[in-house]
Parts: C-alpha cells; structure tokens; sequence
C-alpha cells in the first residue's frame, strides 16, 4: 500500500505531499495541470528510467518520496533484507529518488543507497501500473499468454517455470549433440593423426634426456683414441714407477715432514694435509686405471648411437618440437585416444540425452496447454461477467489456446476475442476492440485477475483506463473500480467526473501562474470543493448551477451504488 508521495521540483510541480489511503483515490485536473507528473514521480519510485529533461527549469534537481507498506511474507522483505535494507517495525519502508538536471539519479530505500533495478525488482511485486500504453500491451499475443498465465495461478506459474527451465536444458542438450554430429569427421581425422603421431613415438620410445646422454655418448666414441691418451697421461703423471710421479713426490714429501714432525708437533698437521693429497692423488689415479681399461673403440656402439639419435632427431622434426615436448604430447594424446575409443558411446548418450529432454518438454508443453485452456475458460468467464457491469452486456469476450510447435513459451498460442455484439463473429480483440472497448477490458481482466488472488491490500494505478468511455459506460468503470478498491488500494487519473464520484478520496492537480512562472498545487479536496471539481469535470466551469446539480446527483448515485 503506497501511504505517501511527496515531489519537489518536477516538471511543473515545484512541491507537493499527497498521502494516500486505502479505497480508490481519483486524480483530475485541467489538461497540462501536471497529473502526468504525479504519475512521473510515482513511476521513479517504482524503478522507472529517471529523464534529467524532468527536472523543474531553474533547479538543480529533483526528488521524489514516498512510504510504501511491504508485506512480511512477501518476496521484495526478501529482496530488499538481500540488499541491507531494513523495513520498519510498521512494515513501511521510505523509497527516495533524486534526479540532477546534469548529475547522475539516485535511489535510496531505507537509508541506504541501491541500484535502480532492484527498486524495480520491489516495486514491481507491490504496485501494478496500468497506463494508455498497456491497451497497446494488451493487444500482444505475449502479453495476453502472461496474462492467462497470471490468472492460472501459482501452481500453473510452477508447470511454466519448469517448461521454461526444460526447454533451456533441451536448447543445449540439442546444441551438444548437434556440435558432435557436425564436428565427427572432423574429429575423426584428428584422431587419426593423433593415433599416427602416438605410433611413431611409441615406435621410437624416446626417454626423458636421452637425446643429451646420447649425444655426451657420441661424442667419447668419436674421439675415443685422444680421449685414451689423456687418461692415461694423466694417470702416468699421478702414479707410476717412476719416481717423478705426484704420488711417490707427495708420499717422500709426507715421510720428510712425518720426520721432523717427531721434534716439532706443529708440523703434524701438515703431515696429515699431504697424507690425504696422498691418498686423493691414488684414488684418482686407480680411477683413470680403471677408466683406461673399460674404454674402447666400439664401433659398432657408435654405429648403434648415431642411429638412435638419428630416429629421434626424425621423430622430433616431424612433430616439430623438442624432447620434453614431445613426451608431454605422448602423455596428451594417450588420454585423447582413449576418450576417442568412448566416441559411440558418447555420442549415443548424447542423443538419448537430447531425446529425453525433448520428451520433457513435450510433456510439460502439454501440461501448460492443458492448465492455459483451463484458465482461458475461467477467466472468461470472468471477464464477461465484469464487462456486463461496464455497459458491454452484449459483448462476448473469449480466450483461444491453439496447438503449435513447441518454443520458449509453450507450443501453444494465446488468443483473446471478442464478439461485439450479438451476431457478430469472434475477432482477436486488437481488431476487433474500440479504444474505449478495449479500456473496459483491461479493467475486466484485471478486476479478474484480483479476485482470483492477489493479495488483498495491494495497489493498482490506472492513468486514464477510461480513455474513450463516456456516459452510462464510465459510470460502469467508477462501479468497478470502486469494486477493485474493496479489497485493494486503486489509484486512478481521470478526466470524467462519473468515475471521480465514486472515489473515496479525491485529489486535485491545479496550475497556477504569475505570469513568468508556472507551478502545479496538489490537495485533496472534500465537500463543496469536491463538487465544484466534479461540476468542472462535467462542464469545464466551477460555478455552473446545472454542472453542480448534477454532480451532486452523481456523488449520490455513487454513494447508493457503493
């Protein structure tokens, strides 16, 4: 329930505060008094696009307030707990918008700051707007299918929450199997040189840093004869009969020092020092012995080296990268292998997944078409029995489900007609629907609509639903609305006073000038005041005895009819 709207420096308003409360409230006002900025400052706290162009011409900025009533078990206490907001122990909330004539908007529920989108996201579950442009919505045949939808209830929304979940599953359970059918042959010669790769590297079996052990091989057996003579030449320098050798100089060395170590022990260190060079030189010196016995000049090994560096010299040019490239490939190819040897039963098991999300969805189309033709046939229903209340008795309001292939929506298509009169064939209501018809029937549809469940309490606001009634027919939408206002909180702005007169509570958008400047006042107007508007609304003069006779007239009808 919306309880307050306060706007400052918007449009032609320059400041007004308007509360609201429960029943139907009617807006009227001279043409150009600023009605539309009233319904611009509501729209802003319901999330709309703010437009800097409708900021009052010499302010900075405008703002627009209001408090709004948020249902404990509704899902915006939800949303709104989400985002940090808190809702008052009343269950109010205070909504703000400001919008600078050169700055950015800003959106503030509950002291804190959000985006736009999550007011709208709110607003959305707590106010239903219903303005000119939605007889133009409800000419649509996606907008006739949500409303049926809406009317069906909250266990048809849950089918049709399904239905839309499986079709998105069966879009890419489609896509999956339709990608692996089109890539197969592809993938196919892919896996064939993969295979082929993998043979040859398996063929050769390379290891990790043989291509390095290899070639240090290679180049000893090369260079065999040289490689012989430096051992041995090194091995003679260290140990050989020869007295000239290091080990015989260092051990004669060792055994002068160990004698005159006996008469100074400081020199026992030094003993030991070249006892151990000793001991290194003919170790190493055993070592060489050892290496010049074992050394050879095989041929036949060279032979045997070259040819295996040869192979895997081929095999790297052909993949074209280097050893530890090349077993990191094997590695990957191996698992691609065996994957590809699962191909058949990949693909099979994509398409009986594709086939049983189609069956799912099939099944659930058909569950939705069932509930949607259900649905069609009671709030037909429905709505005849409004419109026999809005002077269209003789009118015949039907709604069409109709088989066709399955998408996003269902596989079926929402078609609401309408026979004017009797006699007269059943035509899609945007042909057949006057604009004041079809202003009638929105307010049929949705007086339906709110007594087939929404909450009680919550607000509805119509800007001019009775565009094109007049007469006997307008005081049937007063009735109606003032119906809908029973249980629910309506809001409407309109230019006839047989719909003004049924309201509960009348609010007025006056203009005003000086002559330079331009202002809106916004009051609420009871008694005398409310006739002379009603007296105005009729003959466009305030002070008209006959205007006034028969507004009194009307407000006393209304009274009796309510």
């Amino acid at each position: 329930m919306l309880h307050e709207l306060s706007i400052e420096n918007l449009g032609v308003i320059e400041s007004a505060r308007v509360s609201f409360d429960r029943g139907l409230t009617v807006v009227t006002g001279e043409t150009g008094a600023g009605k539309t900025m009233v319904l611009t400052g509501l729209g802003l706290i319901l999330g709309g696009k703010s437009t800097p162009a409708a900021v009052r011409v010499g302010a900075d900025e405008a703002s627009v307030e209001a408090v709004l009533d948020v249902p404990v078990d509704a899902h915006a206490t939800t949303v709104l707990a989400d985002a940090g907001v808190m809702v008052e122990d009343d269950g109010s909330v205070v909504v703000a918008r400001t919008v600078g004539a050169t700055t950015r908007s800003r959106t503030i529920v509950g002291g804190r700051t959000v985006p736009q989108a999550l007011l709208a996201q709110v607003a959305d579950q707590l106010v239903t707007v219903h303005g000119q442009s939605d007889q133009v919505r409800l000419r649509s045949p996606a907008r006739q299918r949500d409303t049926l939808d809406a009317y069906a209830g909250a266990n048809h929304a849950l089918v049709v929450a399904n239905y839309r979940e499986a079709w998105g599953a069966w879009g890419e359970a489609r896509a999956a199997l339709e990608a692996m059918e089109a890539g197969a042959e592809s993938q196919r010669s892919e896996m064939v040189r993969l295979r082929d790769d993998l043979a040859a590297i398996d063929d050769v079996d390379p290891q990790p840093g043989e291509d390095a052990a290899l070639a240090a091989e290679a180049q000893v057996l090369e260079n065999s004869e040289a490689v012989r003579m430096g051992v041995a030449g090194a091995q003679i320098a260290l140990n050989s009969d020869a007295d000239a050798s290091v080990v015989a100089a260092v051990e004669a060395a060792r055994r002068s020092l160990a004698d005159a170590a006996h008469h100074d022990r400081s020199l026992a260190p030094l003993e030991e020092r070249l006892a151990e060079i000793s001991y290194a030189a003919s170790d190493v010196a055993s070592e060489l012995a050892s290496y010049l016995d074992n050394i050879s000049a095989d041929a036949a090994r060279l032979d045997e080296v070259h040819r295996r560096r040869s192979d895997i010299a081929t095999l790297l040019r052909r993949l074209g990268m280097d050893l530890p490239s090349a077993l990191d490939f094997r590695a990957r190819a191996r698992e691609k292998v065996a994957e590809d040897d699962a191909w058949d039963e990949r693909l099979h098991a994509r398409r009986e997944a594709e086939s049983r999300s189609h069956s799912e969805v099939l099944e659930l189309a058909r569950q939705v078409s069932a509930g949607r033709r259900e649905a069609a046939t009671k709030l037909a229903s429905a709505v005849n029995n409004e419109l026999a209340q809005l002077a269209m008795a003789d009118a015949r309001f039907a709604i069409s489900v109709d088989d066709t292939d399955v998408g996003p929506s269902g596989a079926d298509v929402v078609t609401m007609n309408l026979s004017a009169h009797p006699g007269a064939p059943p035509r899609p209501v945007a042909e057949a629907a006057s604009g004041g018809e079809l202003s009638r029937i929105m307010l049929a549809v949705e007086v339906s609509l709110a007594h087939a469940g929404t909450a009680p309490g919550h607000t509805f606001v119509f800007d001019e639903v009775d565009a094109g009634v007049g007469g006997k027919a307008a005081v049937a939408v007063g009735n109606r609305l003032a119906e809908l206002a029973r249980t629910h909180q309506v809001l409407v702005v309109t230019h006839l006073a047989q719909v003004a007169a049924f309201a509960d509570h009348h609010v007025v958008v006056a203009k005003a000038t000086d002559g330079a400047v331009t202002r809106a006042h916004v009051h609420e107007v009871a008694g005398e005041d409310r006739v002379q508007e009603i007296a105005r609304l009729l003959s466009g003069q305030e002070d008209s005895t006959t205007a006034r006779a028969h507004a009194l007239e009307l407000l006393e009808a209304s009274s009796v009819a309510r």
